[in-house]
């Protein structure tokens, strides 16, 4: 209860892409993985098993403040303090949850800023003194965080969401995929991992990413009933359209935090939140995972329904594909990292 692109850039377009992504599920997962081998961090931890003991009910802390552009002192300041209120307020709060590009108050989308500007902005969560701090809270008050920010590594940089577990370990991290107008200052993510929890599998997706209904069935596909979306952009009557659906066909829980919109989606395409309220620096709002489980096993239920091919023609178009077309597969692919990421997301769970 409530207390308080353009479309990405694929190369080959849309009909390219579903063309690349039914590949995939044919080569199957061994074949694929080896062609992004060395491109980028996987983005942390992905788990192999699900926890058995799985946590039903959670309370999630979302702030909803603006943080200023390219102000990471004060914006980190802020949200301590904001953190510290919701601790306050409700210390058992399981997951807290800031808006994407927090920490440098998503500098990206001023046009003056140019890509080659935002390095000045991305930090490096081994050494930067506010991860530190993030971390701290997250132990002192045992609970996860999910901090939006600008992160390099290497020569690259990314719009981020840093994961911070109960005891404060930097367990894993969420780069956004699909980049769109300004967010093309960035480099692309490559990964849709799920995370392990006391309350089960969970993904992490930013902003635009939402839009794709693959990327959401992805994740629940590999396990999770809930998605945590910190966002910046759009939060009108097309966007909560567009929420209450995503929950709906993955059959999940989705957890959208904007710096002026908390809004929460059941697996039923209902919506829990949807807090506007410019007064309120943040919202606590206690839901339910089992939701997802109930839907999930029900006669209806869509995940339970899919389609799926049996195991002599997987092994005969495999066989087939692996003989004549990992060339094709190679070239189209070689120069896209998002193709790539969506490709080996969609392979291992797509063959189930």
């Amino acid at each position: 209860m409530s207390k308080s692109g353009v479309q990405t850039r694929l190369g080959a377009g849309r009909r390219d892409f579903l063309r690349l992504s039914g590949l995939a599920i044919l080569a199957g997962t061994g074949a694929v993985e080896a062609l992004g081998a060395g491109e980028q961090s996987d983005g942390g931890i992905q788990p192999v098993k699900e926890s058995e003991q799985k946590q039903s009910k959670i309370v999630v802390g979302q702030v909803k403040v603006m943080p200023e552009s390219g102000k990471l002192e004060a914006n980190h300041k802020l949200l301590m303090d904001v953190l510290g209120e919701i601790a306050q307020k409700q210390p058992a709060v399981d997951v807290a949850i800031t808006s994407e590009g927090f920490l440098d108050g998503y500098v990206s989308k001023h046009e003056k800023v140019r890509r080659e500007d935002m390095v000045q902005y991305a930090i490096d969560p081994q050494t930067s003194p506010y991860i530190k701090s993030a971390a701290e809270w997250a132990k002192r008050n045992n609970a996860w965080l999910i901090y939006g920010c600008t992160r390099k590594e290497r020569e690259h940089v990314y719009n981020t969401a840093l994961i911070f577990d109960r005891t404060g370990r930097l367990v894993g991290w969420y780069d956004k995929l699909h980049l769109l107008q300004h967010d093309r200052k960035y480099d692309p993510g490559m990964n849709l991992n799920v995370y392990d929890s006391e309350f089960g599998l969970f993904g992490v997706t930013i902003c635009a990413d939402r839009r794709w209904p693959e990327t959401i069935r992805t994740m629940a596909l590999k396990g999770a009933r809930v998605i945590f979306n910190p966002t910046y952009g759009m939060h009108n009557e097309l966007n909560l359209c567009m929420m209450r659906t995503r929950a709906y066909e993955s059959e999940l829980l989705i957890v959208f935090t904007h710096p002026l919109q908390a809004l929460i989606t059941d697996p039923e395409g209902q919506v829990l939140l949807n807090d506007e309220n410019p007064d309120h620096r943040y919202v606590i709002t206690e839901i339910d995972l089992s939701a997802a489980d109930v839907r999930r096993a029900s006669e209806s239920g869509h995940l339970r329904h899919r389609r799926r091919m049996s195991t002599n023609c997987k092994v005969s178009l495999r066989r087939k594909l692996l003989s004549d077309g990992m060339e094709f597969l190679e070239k189209r692919m070689r120069n896209s990292a998002v193709q790539r990421c969506l490709f080996f997301s969609v392979s291992s769970e797509s063959l189930r």
